[in-house]
């Protein structure tokens, strides 16, 4: 993915100021230590039906011991020139512009289990500065956050285990902040959905997709996960969720875990999650290859593209977590178009924590062909349809690897001339080359002995690391 840059009852207090007793008014939901402390091991979250069971999605409710008992780190091709060490339980980063020639200035969004904090990286990247923020501690879980640059709204996805809630029985939602005044951030309001892990614009932010986690006691017995449930964000005040969920059946036919959305250069929106990576177009007129029929595509009612399940003898698990493909503008970012294709491959994050790190999740790397007849949407047990897998890596044995961690998944990444920056979790973070995308080649790695790489993105010459226990790093590459 490329770098996302850029009053009604029961609003937020502004500019810094502790939101705690109006969230709490609000929601009806009793304040508790945030996921991932005691009380919220992964232990209990399977037990009760949630993320952390073999092959699933365990890793956000598996929180790394590495500032405990691992003393080394591994630095190469890369040197950490800044952070925000305050930033502790830092999941996701955004970046917004406002205003214009020398009065421009750039503000970095950071989201996590404290809410949401803003940094001006105007006068030095490098050094960030807090200008605001909107304090929530216990929120959960605000992941690959989304925006709106036009009208500066903020979208917080609210997982039903937020403030100590559960998967079952626990409130799922969207906070609507507006970031107009980064010195003064508000919440505009709150719906509740029936899903609520991540939250993605579609069609320019008119609409939002969002889904996950695992499914709740009222949700079908035979559902795997929560699939996706649209919100029409038209009228940021007032928001209508759309009572339908989408992208069902994802599983071969079973309706599981949808868990996040990417949204490519041509406006194909691909949901990745148990059971592969769907591709949909939500705009204009296309041919329904499962309806056999020209239809127009809207938000609600999407028309299927491409995509299907992976290939598991080359994966460790039918999870997969996020996804990018390089199409339109952005085809030269990855493998070469002119011998790959334009837009025919899928860069893919498997998210999972199995027995030993060789078993964790990779970056697997799938073709498209054979996909656009609507194979992803017909496959079934007795009749499975997978990608083909071009390539993939895992950073289990790979130099600058802890051979002691057995917390080695795949985790979110970031694309740039054929580089990929990518997290995993206490193995730091990786920079792959993948212009030739069979053999995918690490050229750098930063892992420190505390880290919890979750989310990287390039921006300008830096990266900057979102870091659950660290908070943010700011990285320079230097292998170039």
């Amino acid at each position: 993915m490329l770098p996302r840059t850029s009053i009604p009852s029961g609003r937020l207090l502004q500019g810094g100021v502790a939101v705690v007793a109006g969230l709490a008014l609000m929601t009806g939901v009793a304040w508790a230590c945030p996921p991932g402390q005691p009380g919220h091991d992964e232990t209990k979250q399977a037990a009760a039906g949630g993320e952390g069971t073999s092959g699933g999605h365990a890793g956000h409710y598996h929180r790394a011991d590495a500032a405990t008992t691992k003393k080394s780190e591994a630095v190469k091709g890369v040197r950490r020139v800044g952070g925000v060490p305050e930033a502790k339980g830092a999941i996701s980063l955004m970046f917004m512009d406002y205003g214009h020639g020398r009065h421009q200035r750039t503000i970095m969004y950071a989201t996590g289990e404290f809410g949401l904090k803003a940094y001006d990286i105007t006068a030095d990247p490098k050094v960030p500065k807090l200008v605001g923020q909107l304090n929530m501690p216990g929120m959960w879980e605000t992941e690959d956050t989304d925006f709106d640059p036009k009208r500066k709204i903020i979208y917080l996805s609210r997982d039903p285990r937020a403030f100590g809630g559960d998967t079952q029985t626990g409130e799922s939602g969207i906070y609507v902040v507006d970031a107009s005044k980064p010195e003064s951030l508000r919440q505009i309001t709150y719906v509740k959905v029936p899903a609520g892990h991540t939250t993605t614009c579609v069609n320019d932010c008119k609409y939002l997709w969002t889904g996950g986690p695992a499914k709740a006691d009222w949700m079908p017995a035979d559902w795997g996960g929560r699939p996706v449930w649209v919100t029409d964000v038209r009228d940021p005040a007032k928001p209508k969720v759309h009572k339908d969920p989408i992208d069902t059946g994802r599983n071969d036919g079973k309706t599981d875990y949808t868990h996040d959305i990417q949204v490519d250069s041509n406006g194909v929106a691909w949901a990745s999650g148990r059971g592969g990576v769907r591709g949909y177009y939500t705009t204009g007129r296309h041919y329904d290859p499962v309806e056999k029929k020209r239809r127009t595509a809207t938000a609600v009612d999407p028309v299927p593209y491409a995509g299907g399940g992976l290939d598991e003898a080359t994966t460790n698990s039918t999870f997969m977590h996020n996804s990018y493909r390089a199409v339109g503008r952005t085809k030269n970012q990855a493998a070469d178009p002119r011998r790959w294709g334009n837009g025919k491959l899928l860069y893919i994050t498997e998210e999972t924590f199995n027995d030993g790190c060789a078993n964790d999740g990779l970056l697997v790397i799938a073709s498209l062909k054979g996909s656009y007849g609507g194979e992803g949407w017909r496959s079934t047990p007795e009749h499975k349809f997978r990608l083909h897998t071009v390539g993939t890596w895992g950073v289990a044995g790979k130099e600058g690897s802890d051979p002691e961690s057995t917390d080695c998944s795949a985790h979110y990444f970031d694309v740039r001339d054929g580089i990929i920056v990518q997290s995993f979790y206490s193995q730091g973070t990786r920079f792959l080359d993948v212009r030739d995308p069979t053999n995918p080649r690490q050229l750098a790695y930063y892992r420190p002995a505390d880290a919890a790489s979750w989310q990287p993105y390039w921006h300008g010459k830096y990266v900057y690391v979102a870091d659950n226990t660290r908070g943010i790093d700011v990285l320079e590459p230097t292998f170039r």
